[in-house]
């Protein structure tokens, strides 16, 4: 029996130690997994409700570890998520004075710090899954502490906007919608998609991550044109030889200075908050449009909670054509879908979206559904005296007899549209020589039939030399002695003032006149409609 024994363990130990060989090569790999978060049982939950370790897909293992056969390794994954950072540093480290002196900034200021770890703790779960599953450094996790504080609301004097700060064309060439209704730049999964695709696509082409950071800073073109005059004076090329705008000079700075500290936080004496290693998140479908203050009270969590989940939604609604999914922390999905399900407060959505039909004033849109001008204008942006364009996409009331939510094309594209709102004036005229109704209206860009309408006469009748005639011009337009091509004194008066006048500022005034008068006919054309 104790032969058998003997014998079965050493089976068992060369069995077990063919599992971790990887063949010929010294060092062994394995594969770390994690199960159902704490507290939730995967075989209860409830059919239809999809529960994955991985915000966007199913469970997935940890990414492969290489291990060192003369040292020991426990089994299970980090705890804590700081832990797992650090063992993903795989950038080279910066030793600058310009480092020296953000770590000095940083832990300086504790509680900027933890305000900012504290936000970043909903995402970084997310972040380095998706760092290791594309095999990028865990340092880049750390970036928006230098974009935006970890702050998915941010946005910058240069309209850079979320949580990685893009600005609308970039975002627009990695397909982050912007529209009137969501910006997925300040989505937490759609912006982090596009910032390590761009990030990717950096180092592909520096082959240097300090230069890739730069240039998601600067621009590529910017550091390329920067590399090429430095080759060209026989120069470095590495980011701290380049000459670059002091924000780039500190932005490599920056982050090495967080990485030092989040690395050993105890020397710098500054506190990170506990960040567990498991999903703060996860996506919930949804079916019909529903009201953002309904979701959150349907899924039992703070309206601001809720906002810093799904930051992309910039209406008091969301429309499940454009958002089929949001994000709510991981013990409330079931919540959620619980009290959805039990709902019985007939539609979900008190918002519907419109097309305005014509150009028109915010307050005819605003009474066609029951509104007051300042509600319609607080949920549309509208400021100041503006016209609404026609084409435009409104934010209005949602009827109870409406069934249809938004559909798709225009949750995708609908956009608003606003020009000046032209106010006119009753002005009146001299009528010249041989003037009638269709001369007088070209000479201020006005239509005939309006003109006639005016003066209660036919479009066809012509005036006296002198006559009064009553036109509608924008308020700050002025009618000119020249234009008015009054009596023949009128004229020689004109002609005298002319010849006083120097080339140029005579000039000037015509160029005035001209453009008052385009105006006066696009506010004629406005009014019609």
């Amino acid at each position: 029996m104790k032969i058998f024994l003997k014998l079965a363990a050493l089976l068992l130990s060369v069995w077990l130690a063919g599992c971790a060989s990887t063949g010929g090569d010294k060092q062994g790999t394995y594969t770390l997994s994690t199960g159902s978060p704490s507290g939730v049982q995967a075989n209860s939950m409830p059919p239809g409700l999809r529960i994955p370790v991985y915000p966007s897909g199913s469970l997935r293992a940890l990414p492969s570890v290489t291990l060192n056969p003369l040292s020991v390794y426990t089994l299970t994954p980090p705890s804590d998520m700081w832990d797992r950072i650090r063992l993903g540093f795989a950038m080279p480290d910066l030793d600058t004075e310009l480092v020296r002196d953000r770590e000095q900034w940083y832990s300086s200021r504790p509680g900027y710090v933890q305000r900012m770890t504290d936000r970043g703790s909903k995402y970084l779960f997310y972040i380095v899954e998706e760092l290791e599953r594309r095999n990028m450094p865990t340092e880049l996790a750390l970036l928006p502490f230098i974009e935006s504080a970890f702050n998915p609301q941010a946005v910058s004097s240069a309209r850079a906007a979320g949580m990685w700060q893009f600005m609308p064309a970039t975002g627009r060439h990695f397909d982050l919608t912007q529209n009137m209704f969501r910006d997925d730049r300040r989505d937490v999964l759609a912006s982090t998609r596009a910032a390590l695709d761009y990030m990717q696509r950096l180092y592909g082409m520096f082959g240097d991550w300090h230069l890739a950071l730069a240039a998601y800073n600067w621009g590529e073109g910017s550091v390329g044109r920067a590399i090429a005059k430095n080759k060209k004076l026989g120069l470095g090329t590495s980011y701290t030889d380049l000459k670059m705008p002091m924000e780039t000079q500190f932005y490599v700075p920056k982050l090495q200075a967080v990485k030092n500290i989040v690395a050993d936080p105890a020397r710098y004496n500054v506190g990170l908050p506990a960040v567990g290693n498991h999903p703060y998140f996860q996506t919930v479908d949804i079916r019909r449009d529903i009201d953002v203050t309904l979701a959150a009270k349907l899924a039992e969590v703070p309206l601001d909670d809720f906002r810093a989940l799904n930051p992309s939604a910039s209406k008091p609604v969301l429309l499940a054509a454009g958002t089929p999914q949001i994000l709510l922390p991981w013990d409330n999905a079931q919540i959620f879908q619980a009290n959805l399900e039990s709902y019985g407060g007939g539609s979900t959505a008190s918002w519907t979206a419109w097309i305005a039909p014509s150009t028109l004033k915010p307050a005819d849109a605003a009474a066609k559904f029951g509104m007051s001008e300042a509600d319609l204008r607080a949920v549309n942006n509208i400021n100041g005296r503006m016209l609404i364009k026609a084409g435009s996409t409104l934010l209005v009331h949602r009827a109870t007899s409406v069934l249809q939510d938004v559909s798709s094309h225009v949750a995708d594209n609908g956009q608003l549209s606003l020009a000046p709102e032209i106010v006119l004036r009753r002005t009146t005229v001299k009528a010249g020589k041989k003037d009638t109704v269709a001369s007088l209206a070209r000479r201020y860009h006005l239509n005939a039939a309006d003109v006639a309408q005016w003066n209660k006469i036919s479009a066809s009748a012509a005036f006296k030399a002198g006559q009064k005639v009553v036109v509608y011009l924008p308020a700050r337009a002025k009618v000119s002695r020249t234009a008015q091509r009054g009596s023949s004194k009128a004229s020689r008066v004109s002609k005298i003032s002319s010849k006083k006048t120097a080339k140029a500022p005579v000039r000037t005034k015509a160029m005035t006149a001209k453009r008052q008068a385009a105006q006066a006919k696009r506010a004629v054309q406005v009014s019609k409609r």
